[in-house]
């Protein structure tokens, strides 16, 4: 596969940093940062269903390759 683009990287790393700040929460808190993962993972998932589907690549494979490079962008915010 080619080069990931660094904005699906970008929105990956988001997402996934919405998802760590969860940790710990509860009642209306965890509501309302479920809901900041959700956005931020809607719109990863989105850009990189456009982007599959603008270079002809198999987006399974172009989301297992963002998923690939945010991980090695940087340490898991979860701590994984």
């Amino acid at each position: 596969m080619a080069e990931v683009p660094d904005e699906l990287i970008k929105l990956e790393r988001s997402a996934e940093e919405e998802r760590a700040k969860l940790a710990g929460l509860t009642g209306d808190e965890h509501s309302a940062q479920w809901r900041r993962w959700r956005e931020a993972s809607e719109k990863a998932q989105a850009a990189i269903t456009a982007h599959a589907e603008a270079t002809g690549a198999n987006r399974y494979q172009v989301e297992q390759a963002v998923k690939k490079a945010a991980r090695h962008a940087g340490e898991d915010p979860a701590g994984e």
